[in-house]
């Protein structure tokens, strides 16, 4: 993506974000605000699109000792047209395990599994911090396009009266 668009709006990053993608090179304006959910979103759109960002070690964290608080942070992202989880890591990263986390691996599979499909949130693995910034923009770039109003039919041609 190169150049400035106009009619994109703002990404949202929210004032709690510890370490937020590097955006710049994909050339979206970005402001920091405080989000009730998720870590980034849509200026104007913060109430129907919000995604929560997740390191491995965090992502972890939140499917163990975190586990409670990160259900209703679920709770709150289900609530949205737009929701996503998106994960700075692999699932043969997940699999593979953390040194620092008491999580098996299998049941952090299990436990993203069972999220995505009870709060019908998607789950997105990106390999690294770079993929993750790619694939934020991919995600709020085509929750904006299917938020824009539709275009009005057109007008039926008009109909000469005999």
């Amino acid at each position: 993506m190169s150049g400035v668009n106009d009619d994109r709006p703002a990404i949202a990053i929210d004032t709690r974000e510890q370490t937020p993608l590097d955006l710049g090179p994909y050339g979206w304006p970005t402001i920091t605000a405080g989000l009730k959910t998720g870590d980034y979103s849509l200026v104007g759109m913060e109430e129907v699109v919000a995604v929560e960002r997740k390191s491995l070690p965090d992502c972890l964290a939140c499917i163990g000792r975190e586990r409670d608080r990160f259900e209703r942070e679920l709770e709150r992202l289900a609530a949205f047209k737009y929701p996503a989880l998106l994960i700075e890591a692999d699932l043969t990263d997940i699999l593979a395990g953390h040194e620092r986390s008491k999580v098996h691996p299998r049941a952090a599979v299990g436990s993203l599994v069972s999220w995505s499909v009870q709060y019908r949130i998607p789950v997105w693995f990106a390999h690294d911090r770079r993929h993750a910034a790619a694939l934020l923009i991919k995600i709020l770039e085509k929750s904006a396009k299917h938020l824009k109003p539709a275009a009005p039919a057109p007008a039926a041609w008009p109909v000469k009266n005999k």
